[in-house]
């Protein structure tokens, strides 16, 4: 089963961040790197946030990381949610991508197992057109 129902929104490509959502479909976690500065920045964005340049490239990312902060949500949103809850938020920080915070969900894990510095590992989910980077405690 799926972490989330598959009839949740997706998200709609722009110009700025499809690069990373095809990164996504093959599976690689990639982050966007200033080519000016080499500040990374996610979500991708048109311009450097540090130095205001237009120039980038992508950052190839292992997808190791640590939860950085989390909460569990417990109310049902939506009526597809209703067989998911509780389902847990997180803010995952990268070992590799230094600055980079990526929210996502950590899977395979119970309430009282999430913690803040647990390390985990990135796992691809599919959901419709979208492979979903979720992560998984090492």
């Amino acid at each position: 089963m799926p972490y989330l129902p598959a009839d949740l929104a997706t998200p709609i490509p722009t110009l700025d961040n499809q690069a990373w959502w095809d990164a996504c479909k093959r599976r690689e976690l990639v982050f966007q790197r200033c080519a000016a500065c080499g500040v990374l920045r996610h979500p991708p964005g048109p311009a450097c946030l540090s130095c205001q340049s237009f120039e980038h490239d992508w950052l190839r990312s292992s997808g190791r990381g640590r939860v950085f902060s989390f909460t569990w949500v417990h109310h049902v949103y939506a009526a597809s949610l209703k067989e998911h809850v509780p389902y847990n938020v997180t803010i995952v920080t990268l070992d590799d991508a230094p600055g980079v915070r990526l929210v996502t969900n950590v899977v395979e894990i119970e309430p009282a197992e999430l913690a803040i510095g647990v390390t985990v590992e990135v796992v691809w989910q599919e959901a419709g057109d979208f492979v979903l980077p979720r992560f998984r405690r090492v």
